[in-house]
Formats: C-alpha cells, sequence, structure tokens
C-alpha cells in the first residue's frame, strides 16, 4: 500500500464518516478501485484511521465530554443495542461487506430515504417548534436508547451510521444540529469498540515497516474529518438532507448499473 493510496483512503474517511454518505460503502469502493481491497493490511487500515476520525469530535467537542458523568450514561444506553447485535451476528455481517449488491442497493434505498426525511420531519409540530431553537436540548435515556437501535441498521453495509442516528434523534423531536451532534458523540464508543475488536483480531498485519503508513493515514483523516464535521452541521442546519439523498441516489445507480454490465466489483 503506498502513501497516495493511504492519503485517498484516508480522505475518503474523514469526509463520508460523519455525512449520511456511509463511510464502509464509500471506503470499499475507493479500496476496490484503487485495487487494493484484497489486502489483509488495507482492511486493517480502513478499520485504524477509524480513531483519526473519532479524535476529531472529541477536540472540537472535548468540553461536552466533561461536562457531566450522565453524558456518558447516556452514550453507554445508546451504545449498548449496536454493541449486543454486533457480538451475535458479527460473522453474519461480515458476509454482507463482501457483498457490492449489498452496497450498492443500500446507497440507492437509503438516498431515497434522505430526500423525504425533511419534509416527514417538517410536518412534527415538535420538531417544527424546535428547528429554529438554540437551547441546549436534553437527551434522555429513552431517546438515547432509540437513537441506539435506529444505529444497529447502519451495519448493513452502505447505511450510513449518521444518517440512521441523526434520523432517530429527529424521530424523537430533536432538531437536525442537536441529533447531528449526538451521532457525532456516539460514534465515539461505537467505532472506537469496532476498531478496536477488528484491531486485536488483526494486530499481527501491523509492522514497522506500515506503521508509518497507518500512523498518517490517522492524521489525515483526523485532520479532514474536523472541516467535514463543521460543514455538515452548518449545511445540514441550513439545507437538509435532500443534496445528500441525490448523491447517494447517483452513486447506487452506478454501482448497480456497472456490476449489470458485468463489470466485477471485487470486495473482498
Amino acid at each position: 500500500m503506498s502513501f497516495l493510496e493511504a492519503l485517498i483512503l484516508a480522505i475518503v474517511e474523514g469526509i463520508t464518516e460523519f455525512l449520511p454518505v456511509s463511510s464502509t460503502g464509500h471506503m470499499i469502493i475507493a479500496s476496490a478501485f484503487m485495487g487494493i481491497n484484497e489486502s489483509s493490511f488495507v482492511k486493517i487500515f480502513e478499520v485504524n484511521i477509524q480513531f483519526g476520525a473519532i479524535l476529531s469530535v472529541v477536540v472540537l467537542y472535548w468540553k461536552r465530554f466533561f461536562q457531566s458523568l450522565d453524558f456518558y450514561y447516556k452514550l453507554l444506553v445508546a451504545f449498548i443495542p449496536a454493541a449486543v447485535i454486533g457480538f451475535l451476528l458479527g460473522d453474519f455481517i461480515d458476509s454482507l461487506l463482501e457483498n457490492v449488491w449489498v452496497v450498492a442497493s443500500s446507497l440507492l434505498i437509503g438516498g431515497i430515504i434522505l430526500l423525504f426525511v425533511d419534509k416527514w420531519f417538517s410536518l412534527s409540530p415538535t420538531l417544527s417548534k424546535r428547528e429554529g431553537e438554540n437551547p441546549e436540548e436534553k437527551v434522555d435515556y429513552k431517546k438515547a436508547l432509540f437513537i441506539g437501535f435506529f444505529q444497529c441498521i447502519a451495519m448493513i453495509p452502505g447505511v450510513s451510521r449518521s444518517a440512521a442516528t441523526i434520523i432517530g434523534g429527529m424521530a424523537q423531536g430533536l432538531n437536525r444540529k442537536t441529533a447531528a451532534e449526538f451521532s457525532f458523540f456516539l460514534a465515539v464508543p461505537t467505532m472506537f469498540a469496532a476498531s478496536a475488536y477488528k484491531m486485536l483480531k488483526g494486530y499481527k498485519e501491523i509492522t514497522t515497516d506500515n506503521l508509518d503508513i497507518l500512523l498518517f493515514g490517522n492524521l489525515v483523516a483526523f485532520i479532514v474529518a474536523m472541516f467535514a464535521i463543521k460543514f455538515f452541521i452548518s449545511f445540514l442546519t441550513k439545507y437538509g438532507f435532500k443534496v445528500f439523498g441525490w448523491y447517494r441516489i447517483v452513486l447506487g445507480l452506478f454501482l448497480l448499473v456497472l456490476l449489470a454490465m458485468g463489470y466485477e466489483l471485487k470486495i473482498m
């Protein structure tokens, strides 16, 4: 794996991890098109650079991470559903990662859903009252658990964890900004646990020869994710999900057309 390939994957991760477009799907696609998807180190790299993206959330919102223990308890409650389902269905979920049809279809279906999300929730009296306000809205334990169950949907490759959790929050009456920020916070324990588990399983792939590439990838993912988060919060608050929906539809259709034409887009 070259530094250029590492740079491309890290940029993809940094941009897409917190946008509602599926970071997993994009990294799978990027590595497949670069022809490095069969490398065992690349799989470790794609997981490990999530640590850089995680760190960007902690740095940007560091005050929130030191506000109270209640904050961590709610994150734990929201994290539990994904932890349980991930543990029970880990092998099945990994098998889905090998299927490009699943990734492409998820991108397409998710895009169609995003086209209508803003309209659905603009009809909610609770949400419409809160959307223009800027209070420190509270996420109680019930809302946190509900969002946690929505996060489980993102275990399907091509389904965006960010989109699933934000929609889960909005379904509980949170405005887009508050739902997005809680989604970012929830990404920290979720991504850390998933990344740490994968790292433990494949740590032998990391050697002194590729450690520099790994550190480089994390640094790039961290910097890019910082900008992506700031952009997304501002854009989402002003314009909503529709642009991301159209993007997912175009990308999903593009992949489905390639597959239908007989192109072999191998993942593993």
